[in-house]
Formats: C-alpha cells, structure tokens, sequence
C-alpha cells in the first residue's frame, strides 16, 4: 500500500512561506462599488436610510458620497422632525455624551467630586491645576482661622477651602503619576 506524502514544503529554514497562511492563494479584495474605479473598496456605506445594504467605496469616493448623503431624503419637513425627535429620545439615537452633561464647558475628563472642589475654590471647570493652587492660596489665606479668630464661618469655609484642594491634587497627582525609575 501506498503511502500518502505528508512533507510540508516549508520544512527547514528559512520557511517558503510566511507563518499563519495557511495557503499560497491570492487574497480576494473587494473592488471600489463605484464605476470605473480600481480602488479597494473598504469603507461600508447605506445604500438608504434602515437598510442594511451597503456600498463599499474606496476612501476617496466614500468621501464624495458622504458629502452628498441626506438621512432625510423624501421626507418632509414635519417628517423628518418627527424622525429626528424619535431617535434621539431614546438611547438608541445619538444625544450628548453623560460626561458633558454635568460637567459643563470642560473636557470630561474631571470627576464630579473634582467639579464640587472647584466649585468652591470658585474656579471654571476646565481650570489648570496652576490657577487651583493660586486660589487655594487665596481663599485660605483670607479664611484662615489665625487671620479671623473666633469666626466660626469663615473656619468651616477653611475646612472646606483645603477639602477641595486635597480631592484637586490627588486627582492631578494621579493624573501626572509617573513610576520611579
């Protein structure tokens, strides 16, 4: 009987192919859909609004058609109104990011405790730790309790002034953390 072949062609070194393929076919690239074009077609667009048919362009034509699509093609006014209110009340439409919705004019990168210790350093939300510890500096030195003796106010406002700047620093301490070399 027979014996079936069972060599590997890239035995020994160096290796007649590379390692993971599994055969020397060509790969099969998929075409720009545009007429004409030659381009690798890799960027999915919709063929129409909710359908899940799409076109494949290349990048400069997934551009020209992007530039032209309207979502709200053949509707009317009050359609796409419509349209438009009804997904974006759910969240399966697009509404604004929970970040920014606290947080303000800032980058949402600042935790709400952060935010609570600026509000009382009296500062924006998108301020730099520099101007923190210029208002820190302030505020403590004009509440200070050796500076208005016997001002029960002004000593909780103090507690309160270097609470803040304690959750600022830690927060900017964690942010710049570099490890010991």
């Amino acid at each position: 009987m027979a014996r079936s072949s069972s060599r590997s062609a890239d035995w020994g070194f160096p290796r007649w192919r590379a390692y993971g393929e599994a055969s020397m076919e060509a790969a099969t690239v998929r075409l720009c859909d545009r007429h004409g074009c030659t381009q690798k077609g890799d960027c999915p667009a919709p063929k129409s609004p909710n359908s899940p048919e799409r076109w494949y362009f290349c990048q400069e034509h997934a551009g020209e058609y992007n530039r032209g699509w309207n979502y709200f093609e053949g509707l009317s006014a009050e359609e796409a109104a419509e349209r438009e209110r009804a997904e974006t009340q759910t969240a399966e439409g697009y509404t604004a990011s929970r970040h920014h919705q606290w947080a303000g004019p800032g980058d949402g990168s600042r935790s709400r405790d952060e935010i609570r210790a600026l509000e009382v350093l009296e500062l924006d939300v998108d301020a730099d730790f520099e101007t923190v510890r210029l208002a820190w500096r302030r505020l403590a030195k004009s509440n200070h309790p050796d500076v208005r003796p016997g001002d029960k106010e002004a000593a909780a406002r103090f507690l309160a002034i270097q609470a803040a700047y304690d959750v600022l620093k830690a927060a900017e301490d964690a942010r710049t953390w570099k490890p010991g070399l």
